[in-house]
């Protein structure tokens, strides 16, 4: 390696700082390499300095990036979740569940030996009419939790609402700031990767460590790569995605928004969906190999990343019941909250029960509807919240935690108990660092739950398809019995580092020997 190549490196990644503080952060060690084999007789002092200037350099772009707001656009506007009392009248039925669930969806059911409820009921669709008549735009619902999502510019149009016979109450989820972000633009991406990501020794390139670490690559060499599997992304954003080349393989069933205001483009909103993304289904061997590159994906957008509120819970419920009713099985979910904008709203230690907040009551319902939920615990071990965010709270879903290289637990990844004295999180998968793709197309290591999430998710498709005829809750616990931490678990490590090769391996014996 030679000078003109480290000056390349270095204006690599400072490009990186137009775009990405998380890329700049995580990849400072690169910059400091190329400095070493540029100035060769550098003292520490020099090189200190040196660094010094970059981050200072950095925080200069940073800065002009924070202060590119516009003006709210419209009027000063409120949203609501108003929560009905009942379902009657819908004209929907239990009997006719096809109405309002696709094929897809009642098979996945069907195989499971579950049938819809009276949470699968439609609402009402005359109570949907009577409060648009109201308010200025019915922004989603939520058929699970009997509730729609309104929006309103002044108090009266919701003392109206609440005057009507069907309606329960209303609760003030978000209020328009005084400024936004400017219009997203996409990022500059690269076509190929560069040349010294490939690493010829290994089919799987920079995710090696991560896929091998819970026992995916066997899984992969006996034909289970998530064939036949359906995984939601659930996220804030998805720069790029359609037009980086080495995810121009990848089976989408779709893409949804279900944000407010909508975005222009998912694709032109935040990376880290495809990052998230990127973990699983990406398939470029010796470079980046996912954990389930042969699965199909949905990508939906219900993180606004302008604003925190408890807005975000119905965005993100609305995006699970979506998903359901299109038949995905696997959700890969790198979201999380306890803390919002209107500090009033927080949460508190003792509502991280599965059951207080919405999001996490709408996640514990998956497994009964024959999905799992794989989702990060949240990076605030090292804060001093420290705890898991909600839904990471919720009962029936795979709580995933970080850990090093090494399979030690990471310093910044949220802790446990739940508040009813639930371990979570429930399993740990490398997190510190994760290898991942960034909106620019390039390979970087990333920190966070959030990337050690879909190393998971995608390995449970994998598992799932080894496994047919397993349910949801059945698929949860043996990717929990799998782990190195089982007869010790506790609220740090979880139940430990899932094997999944090892899960099929004793489920299929389980079965063998069964009577």
């Amino acid at each position: 390696m030679n000078a003109n190549l480290a000056i390349f490196l270095l204006e690599d990644e400072l490009s990186i700082i137009e775009t990405s503080q998380e890329a700049f952060v995580f990849r400072l060690e690169k910059v400091i390499f190329a400095y070493f084999l540029m100035k060769k007789n550098m003292n520490l002092k020099e090189i200190l300095l040196s660094i010094l200037l970059f981050y200072v350099c950095a925080g200069l772009s940073f800065g002009q990036d924070e202060v590119k707001k516009v003006k709210y656009p419209d009027k000063k506007t409120y949203l609501y979740r108003v929560t009905l009392k009942d379902k009657i009248g819908t004209p929907y039925s239990l009997e006719h569940p096809e109405e309002y669930l696709s094929i897809k969806s009642l098979n996945r059911r069907a195989s499971q030996n579950i049938t819809p409820d009276s949470t699968d009921l439609p609402i009402n669709p005359e109570y949907i009419k009577e409060i648009s008549l109201i308010t200025p735009e019915v922004v989603s619902t939520s058929k699970w939790n009997n509730t729609i999502l309104v929006k309103c510019h002044k108090q009266e149009e919701i003392k109206k609402i609440l005057e009507l016979g069907f309606v329960e109450g209303a609760l003030k989820v978000w209020t328009s700031p005084d400024s936004i972000s400017k219009d997203k633009s996409r990022l500059k991406y690269h076509n190929d990767f560069n040349s010294w990501d490939e690493i010829y020794t290994s089919d799987y390139g920079a995710t090696q460590e991560q896929v091998n670490m819970l026992g995916g690559i066997k899984l992969h060499e006996h034909g289970f790569t998530g064939e036949g599997i359906t995984i939601a992304v659930l996220d804030g954003g998805f720069m790029n995605t359609d037009v980086i080349p080495c995810l121009h393989n990848i089976k989408f069933e779709g893409v949804k928004d279900f944000v407010f205001p909508k975005a222009e483009n998912v694709f032109k909103e935040m990376e880290h969906g495809t990052k998230v993304l990127s973990v699983m289904a990406v398939n470029v061997p010796e470079k980046f190999v996912g954990t389930a590159p042969d699965a199909s994906y949905w990508l939906l957008r219900c993180e606004d990343e302008d604003t925190e509120s408890l807005a975000e819970e119905d965005y993100w419920a609305a995006a699970a019941e979506f998903a359901d009713s299109v038949g995905v099985d696997v959700i890969s979910s790198s979201l999380g909250f306890h803390s919002f904008d209107d500090t009033e709203t927080n949460y508190s230690y003792h509502q991280l029960d599965g059951k207080t907040a919405m999001i996490s009551r709408t996640a514990s319902m998956l497994a009964s509807k024959g999905i799992i939920l794989v989702n990060s615990a949240g990076n605030d071990g090292m804060s001093a919240w420290k705890k898991i965010n909600v839904p990471a709270d919720a009962y029936d879903i795979i709580t995933v935690g970080a850990v090093t290289p090494s399979g030690h637990n990471a310093p910044f990844s949220s802790i446990g108990p739940t508040a009813d004295g639930r371990i979570k999180p429930d399993v740990m998968a490398l997190g510190s660092p994760t290898a991942v793709i960034t909106g620019r197309g390039t390979i970087i290591k990333d920190m966070g739950t959030s990337f050690a999430t879909p190393v998971v998710a995608g390995l449970v498709a994998c598992l799932w398809q080894a496994l047919k005829g397993k349910t949801a809750k059945e698929i949860i616990e043996i990717v929990k019995n799998s782990a190195n931490n089982l007869n010790t678990p506790d609220n740090i490590y979880g139940y430990g580092i899932p094997d999944l090769w090892n899960a099929y391996n004793s489920s299929r014996k389980t079965k063998s020997t069964s009577p």
